[in-house]
């Protein structure tokens, strides 16, 4: 029994299917080129006969992709066909996706055919798209809702015709992964011609149950596993590639399965597309999201700096990431906090524990998240807690020009002093802003990240602006929340000011004690 499992990439034509907005054809092809670094054996590019855009796409892409298979999908349909081959013709090898609805409902409902006139269509279509080349795959659209007998019945014959792979789609996510493994083991059973093609499954997540699905699979016998990255979609999306792919590795000695898969460019393949898509991945996301190696409780930060398997499943370094991260909350112990401190290179005998933890988990209680110049203000400037904030914003006005200029003024209390600034530019009423703050306080601040978002729904929403800055090499956080925007954004590098202002007090206090 082979124990390769192949990996068919969808992101591109199923995952974009779920964008507000199509990619670029140069987009396309760097989300392609990271697709073929990570190992990917097979990339389905579009479907050539949907649009002018697809095919051009897919023609571009084929002469660029060296590793893997490039395939496009196909309607079993002579144009479709026809198309299809044009679009590849350029690729080292290139594979024809045929697909047709078998279920009861997609034949008789949206195809008004016979299934007898289903198998014609899939049969001569195969044998139509092998003039072009001999790396057919044939999918019975809806298989999860279809009946068995019939399922049976359309493999065999398509099988018969040539097809080399044949693909079991649970294209409406009905299936549980009990019933799945079940329609994957009958065919195997009762397909008398089953082992002169491939197996495939694409699965979607409409019940959420995609990847548990497609593991059944591979347990029944499945060879390929078809999915995107990042879990992208129709409706729901479809299986997560990375999900899969570390289920096998993580649990190789049982299913004895191997990919191709280069699992050091998981994590940058998945923020390209996450980047190139605009389609954000959830903190909570397995494997890629920013939650799937930090860890909050003081419980779980001790045992995982004790040893990181107490808490890890996974390495982290293993998919391309640094670290692990312990997020700093009145959740975390003092083993966290302690091992914070000696990460940004302090001693214990440069503070006292005790009390810093104290002060942390009060400073916790009010702020959530504690970050590095929380702890430093917190163990070496502690009158910071009663001290009033240096800078506040006591007046602001951001008008924008016809002429694609924005004006922001601005009056600025640092600590009993007032500072009045103006500032001009072409990038918008908030880089005119934080211009103006910047020239009021003439710290030389680089800003790395600015995320908007809305709080709530409807025309009252609040809006929440999250910006790290950095000052001196060190990156700061700040957060700003209110209704308008430019004020949200405003309050944000407030906070970052009023941040950089401590860490500069708190190295005031050491250079004093040296």
């Amino acid at each position: 029994m082979n124990k390769k499992i192949i990996i068919f990439d969808t992101t591109l034509r199923d995952g974009e299917q779920a964008l507000q907005a199509s990619l670029t054809v140069n987009e396309k092809m760097q989300v392609a080129l990271a697709l073929e670094r990570m190992g990917v054996d097979i990339i389905e590019v579009g479907f050539p006969i949907s649009s002018p855009g697809d095919f051009k796409s897919i023609k571009s892409i084929s002469q660029i992709i060296k590793t893997s298979k490039i395939c496009s999908l196909a309607r079993c349909l002579p144009k479709d066909i026809e198309i299809a081959a044009q679009a590849m013709e350029k690729a080292i090898n290139f594979r024809i996706h045929l697909f047709l609805g078998t279920s009861n409902l997609h034949v008789f409902s949206k195809l008004k055919k016979s299934f007898n006139e289903i198998i014609d269509m899939a049969t001569s279509s195969i044998i139509r798209a092998k003039r072009y080349t001999s790396d057919i795959e044939f999918s019975c659209e809806d298989a999860g809702r279809t009946p068995l007998y019939n399922l049976c019945s359309i493999v065999e014959a398509a099988i018969e015709a040539g097809a080399t792979t044949i693909n079991i789609p649970d294209t409406v996510g009905y299936t549980t992964p009990t019933q799945f493994k079940k329609i994957i083991s009958t065919l195997f059973n009762c397909v008398k011609n089953i082992n002169q093609a491939i197996i495939s499954v694409h699965c979607h997540n409409d019940l959420g149950m995609a990847v548990g699905n497609s593991i059944s699979a591979i347990e029944a016998g499945a060879r390929q596993i078809e999915g995107t990255i990042n879990g992208l979609g129709e409706r729901a999306g479809n299986t997560a590639l990375e999900e899969v792919i570390m289920t096998l590795s993580v649990h190789k000695k049982r299913f004895n399965k191997f990919t191709n898969i280069n699992l050091k460019e998981i994590y940058r393949t998945s923020k390209i597309v996450s980047q190139f898509c605009n389609m954000p991945i959830p903190l909570n996301k397995a494997i890629v999201g920013k939650n799937a190696f930090t860890h909050s409780s003081g419980i779980h930060q001790d045992g995982v700096l004790k040893n990181r398997e107490n808490y890890e499943i996974i390495n982290p370094t293993s998919i391309g990431l640094n670290n692990c991260k312990l997020n700093l909350t009145s959740r975390s112990g003092r083993a966290a906090v302690e091992h914070r401190m000696k990460e940004m290179g302090y001693q214990n005998s440069d503070y006292n524990l005790n009390e810093l933890y104290i002060d942390f988990l009060k400073l916790a209680d009010k702020k959530g998240q504690i970050f590095d110049y929380d702890l430093e203000a917190l163990a070496f400037f502690k009158k910071q807690q009663n001290i009033e904030e240096y800078f506040k914003l006591e007046y602001f006005d951001v008008q924008s020009k016809l002429s694609g200029l924005s004006v922001a003024s601005i009056i600025l209390m640092c600590g009993s002093q007032t500072n009045i600034q103006k500032a001009t530019t072409s990038n918008g009423p908030v880089d005119a802003i934080y211009q103006a703050l910047n020239k009021a306080t003439l710290y030389p601040i680089i800003l790395k990240k600015f995320h908007l978002e809305a709080n709530g729904e409807g025309k009252d929403a609040l809006g929440k602006v999250d910006i790290v800055v950095q000052y001196k090499l060190r990156n700061f956080h700040g957060v700003g929340l209110a209704t308008d925007i430019i004020e949200a954004s405003a309050q944000a590098m407030i906070n970052v000011l009023n941040y950089i202002w401590k860490s500069k007090q708190v190295n005031k206090e050491l250079e004093k004690k040296k």
